[in-house]
């Protein structure tokens, strides 16, 4: 998946909850600046961001990685 995809998800499900950017960073623990810029496009928000930002909106945020089988 990739960002723009997250960020999407993100933002559409804050829009479904009626949450603004504020609450949502209120709740969430993750600067609001942070968040505006992670639901433009603009920021590369860390894994442990995404985990709280998706435990504050009821997401599931898994990470898989894979053997490509590449040597």
């Amino acid at each position: 998946m990739h960002s723009r995809e997250i960020f999407n998800i993100v933002k559409a499900r804050r829009e479904s909850l009626n949450v603004t950017q504020e609450t949502l960073a209120q709740l969430s623990g993750v600067a609001l600046r942070t968040l505006k810029q992670f639901e433009s496009g603009k920021g590369n928000p860390t894994l442990q961001t995404l985990q709280k930002l998706g435990d504050a909106l009821g997401l599931e945020v898994t990470v898989i990685i894979k053997n490509k089988g590449i040597n």
